[in-house]
């Protein structure tokens, strides 16, 4: 596998924007590592490419902390592999993915890594994993020191889907243990199973369990009620907690309560909760929206995407699950044996931007628009931070790995699934204008898009490994 040099490269004319500070900076590039941010103007020794980023902002590539790339759940299989998934994570602008290592039934923690860790090298950018653990046994202890020491201390854990991938709150308790000691953490997602199945079953006789009422299926309570049970057991261990794509304002704001009370707490949330909304259950195609937790009513979501403002929530993930409209299409009538997931890692940056940057969709209460810098921070620091990439990944610092978006910020263009990258022939957005996109994204030190073109297809993607964290040094 070829390493990330190039030939040194100076960007010159842009506006740097970091998580904490942007202004105009010639960033110098050389080793496939940032090596000075300059005034602009700058002179470059002999041989240096330049890259002319006039007009343009100068970004961290982005970090999505939640990708599932060809991930199975019941009956279906996602349809990307690492070398589909990277190629649309950098058309969008993404230059980093972390994925999951789900384990299939009787099939180890460990194993799972391992298996899933050995596909990174087919992708065009860097890629990291969480680990994932569905029940306690005597061997998972070891498992997990295996799983820190070899550079993957973030751990998956789900309070809901019984019999594939659900854990109880014995299993939580103890995994969130070892992990506190080793400097690890456990990535949750929250929704009570309890109530969800209660729920459905009582949807179903109703004859209300079809596509359409996704929605009506997987309650608000489920969140929270499950949100609360995971903060008390983290609070009684002082364990780091970090909660995947929250949906309701109200699951955000226990968390950001118990911050303040002390716990490495992060709420991630995740673009299709930030913009979409679940009137689209109502639509033609209801099935294309199917993903847990499901979209929102209307209040909802502004009321989640106030704490983008607020800070409250820490990160932005795209959730990214690559099904087809086959696949929706096949179970629409029961959502308990649909797919759930949305594509989504080539299109999160592009539309948070579009609706919180340049478009100014914040709540009237707040600031019109999202400043740069915590677009950075929510995309591209913050992930890296609570995945123990950080500063090598999410920042433009001297030293750091040199993947940048070089972004045209007042590019106006209408989002397709034909002009698309993902490995479906659908996106959630369809049809949806949105202002801003990057036009040159470099992966170590090198161009791999320009201006809507794959330059670089060589395939030099490494399996990263993540730095194991004390529980003061998680939360940003």
């Amino acid at each position: 596998m070829s390493d990330h040099t190039h030939e040194p490269v100076v960007i010159r004319g842009g506006t740097v924007a970091e998580a904490a500070w942007s202004a105009p900076a010639d960033v110098f590039i050389a080793g496939g590592k940032v090596t000075a941010l300059a005034e602009p103007g700058t002179s470059a020794p002999p041989g240096t490419a330049e890259i002319d980023a006039a007009g343009m902002l100068v970004l961290p590539g982005g970090v999505d902390p939640h990708c599932h790339v060809g991930f199975t759940s019941g009956d279906f299989t996602s349809l990307d592999d690492y070398r589909q998934c990277t190629t649309a994570a950098v058309f969008g602008g993404t230059t980093t993915i972390v994925d999951f290592a789900i384990p299939r039934p009787g099939q180890s923690p460990a194993d799972a890594a391992h298996a899933q860790r050995a596909k990174a090298a087919g992708g065009l950018c860097d890629s990291a994993l969480h680990a994932c653990v569905v029940a306690w046994d005597d061997t998972v202890p070891e498992q997990l020191r295996s799983l820190v020491a070899d550079g993957m201390p973030t751990v998956k854990m789900f309070t809901t889907y019984r019999g594939e991938t659900m854990a109880d709150e014995d299993t939580i308790l103890k995994t969130m243990s070892t992990l506190r000691d080793l400097g690890g953490m456990v990535v949750i997602h929250c929704e009570a199973n309890h109530i969800i199945e209660d729920t459905q079953t009582r949807c179903s006789h109703d004859g209300r369990i079809g596509a359409e009422h996704m929605a009506a299926t997987r309650p608000e309570l489920a969140e929270t009620a499950s949100v609360a049970e995971v903060l008390a057991i983290a609070e009684s261990l002082k364990a780091p907690v970090y909660f995947v794509h929250q949906s309701t304002p109200e699951a955000v704001e226990l968390v950001a309560a118990a911050r303040r009370r002390g716990l490495a707490a992060w709420t991630e949330s995740v673009a299709h909760h930030l913009v979409l909304d679940d009137g689209l259950y109502a639509g033609p195609a209801p099935e294309r929206f199917v993903c847990c937790p499901p979209l929102r009513p209307r209040p909802v979501v502004d009321g989640l995407a106030r704490h983008l403002a607020t800070g409250e929530i820490s990160t932005i993930g795209s959730d990214h699950c690559c099904y087809d409209v086959a696949q929706k299409q096949s179970r629409r009538a029961d959502v308990r044996a649909m797919p759930n997931g949305l594509p989504g890692v080539e299109t999160r940056l592009p539309v948070i931007f579009s609706e919180f940057v340049a478009g100014g969709a914040l709540p009237a209460t707040l600031p019109a628009t999202l400043p740069v810098t915590r677009f950075v921070e929510l995309t591209a620091a913050n992930p890296a931070r609570a995945n123990g990439l950080y500063p090598r990944k999410g920042t433009l610092m001297p030293g750091a790995d040199a993947d940048v978006a070089v972004w045209d910020p007042a590019a106006r263009w209408t989002i397709t699934s034909g002009a698309l990258h993902m490995a479906t022939d659908y996106t959630p957005y369809e049809g949806r204008a949105v202002t801003g996109r990057p036009r040159t994204v470099l992966v170590g030190g090198r161009v791999v898009v320009h201006d809507g073109v794959l330059t670089d297809p060589e395939p030099r993607g490494r399996h990263l490994r993540a730095r194991p964290f004390t529980p003061r040094g998680r939360c940003a």
